[in-house]
């Protein structure tokens, strides 16, 4: 052994990624071709695999439906849904599929609750919903009323990201006084998409209203970083919790 041999550093090992504790994901972009998640049913395949090598039975894909970019229908999604779990049976992948959608909260979206059309919907009549990061929707407790007069239960898509919850901690208080049911992304808890997000996740996680988890999968970018999860400080307790996925 030379000199300069003791000064290398052995590549830190890192724990696997174990996600069998969720059972279910409820939260990802994996019909190929409908939205900004994968582009092909290939990249589906693929991220399906690894999803489920995690030790994930089911998955519950949610493409965006907005109205100015993804005019996605539940029609649509549907015809997708079949056709991946046709491709992910002949792959033998062990991991049941099923659909919703993540709807992005706008006056459209709105008039649609409104006007009682079909909504895509997953376990207990609960519904993914969104807005954009930096600036509040004035509408946006109006939907969450209506959703909740029509017979569903909204769960807010990665509230840590909402630039408007960093900034506004009377109205963040005021959804959790509301007892608004929240999701937030696994990786959200690695930093993917910043300290001051990650940082927040973990103040939510602290305030109790976080019921569901999701990776929000998109491509294998996504869940390279992923795997980096058991490195964090919050994995074993995050583990050692009752999450509403597994109920799904």
């Amino acid at each position: 052994m030379g000199i300069l041999d003791l000064f290398k550093r052995k590549p830190e090992e890192i724990e696997a990624l174990d996600l069998s504790w969720i059972q279910a994901d409820m939260h990802s972009h994996l019909i190929p071709g409908i939205d900004d998640g994968s582009k092909s049913m290939e990249e589906s395949l693929q991220l399906i695999r690894r999803l489920s090598d995690y030790g994930l039975k089911k998955l519950i894909t949610t493409p965006h439906i907005m109205s100015e970019y993804y005019r996605n229908t539940p029609e649509i999604i549907g015809m997708g849904l079949e056709d991946l779990r046709k491709a992910v049976k002949n792959e033998g992948i062990p991991i049941e599929i099923d659909a919703a959608a993540e709807y992005y909260m706008d006056e459209i979206f709105l008039d649609k609750v409104k006007n009682g059309e079909k909504l895509l919907t997953f376990g207990d009549q609960y519904i993914l919903v969104e807005t954009g990061f930096i600036n509040r929707p004035q509408m946006l407790l109006e939907i969450f009323f209506h959703l909740e007069m029509a017979g569903y239960k909204p769960v807010f898509a990665h509230p840590e990201r909402y630039q408007y919850l960093h900034a506004d901690k009377a109205f963040l208080q005021d959804l959790l006084d509301r007892n608004v049911i929240l999701q937030i992304n696994l990786l959200s808890l690695t930093g993917f998409y910043s300290k001051q997000v990650k940082d927040f996740a973990e103040q939510l996680l602290e305030k109790g209203n976080v019921q569901f988890f999701g990776t929000d999968c998109h491509n294998s970018r996504y869940l390279d970083m992923l795997e980096m999860l058991p490195k964090t400080k919050v994995y074993d307790r995050i583990r050692e919790q009752k999450w509403n996925n597994t109920d799904l």
